[in-house]
């Protein structure tokens, strides 16, 4: 039997502090090639800030982040190479074209064949028609697929999505969700998802985290959570977790 796949994102004993707020407390996980994980919880649990430190936009106050064998905070270049994101309130330049907004990012990602690989994106994401449109008219749809495209470009090993389809009617996201989905069963990457609808976890991560005032405090198979844990829906596990918080002195 062959090993298992090393993972892609290895995260170990993670902590944020902003003074002396502590966002994120001693947070581990890892995300495999080929996997979705769920990182959810409720406002303020520490899931933004996780996301952005495994982006190197945020320096951890304590922690290791090992993405493919790369040790970010030793070669935050070429870790972040491996590596691409997509948000909902991250959107692109609405002064350039998709064309243009593609173009920029491709170089800065260092891609090969740009036009190339630029057409095919356009292809997969139906933006081909608004290539010379510039990205601040798009719909929030458009937008949404614009931002993927764009994540799309290197080829990411890392995908990080943060909210991604929060803004988007619900045929779209259904579109969206299955189109990610494809390119991680084809092994390409491994996904990082968070979310608010449990629905969409159910849907398309493999294991879900949740994370509560900057702690994991449960995990496993979004499907199977729910009732392992004594409630029918996943929605009624999140209600519970984020009562709980507020209970015991709110998020973090």
């Amino acid at each position: 039997m062959s090993p298992p796949p090393s993972p892609v994102l290895s995260v170990e004993n993670l902590a944020k502090s902003f003074g002396r707020l502590r966002a994120v407390k001693g947070v581990s996980f890892s995300v495999s090639p080929g996997e979705i994980v769920g990182l959810i919880g409720p406002n303020g649990a520490g899931k933004t800030t996780t996301i952005n430190m495994v982006l190197g936009v945020l320096e951890p106050t304590s922690g290791r982040i090992v993405i493919e064998g790369v040790d970010l905070r030793l070669d935050r270049s070429a870790a972040l190479a491996r590596t691409n994101f997509a948000a909902v309130y991250a959107p692109l330049p609405g002064n350039l074209t998709v064309e243009q907004n593609l173009n920029v990012f491709a170089r800065i990602y260092d891609v090969e064949s740009i036009d190339a690989r630029i057409d095919e994106l356009l292809a997969i994401y139906d933006l081909t028609r608004y290539r010379r449109t510039k990205a601040g008219v798009l719909s929030s749809g458009e937008q949404t697929r614009l931002s993927l495209a764009k994540a799309m470009l290197n080829r990411p090993r890392l995908l990080l999505l943060d909210e991604p389809t929060a803004s988007i009617d619900p045929s779209a996201a259904r579109d969206i969700r299955a189109g990610i989905a494809g390119v991680v069963e084809s092994g390409h990457c491994g996904v990082l998802w968070t979310s608010h609808n449990m629905f969409e976890v159910e849907a398309v991560c493999d294991r879900a985290l949740f994370l509560s005032r900057g702690r994991i405090v449960l995990e496993g198979d979004p499907k199977r959570l729910p009732g392992e844990h004594g409630v029918e829906t996943l929605d009624d596990l999140f209600v519970s977790v984020a009562h709980e918080a507020l209970a015991a002195g709110g998020g973090s």
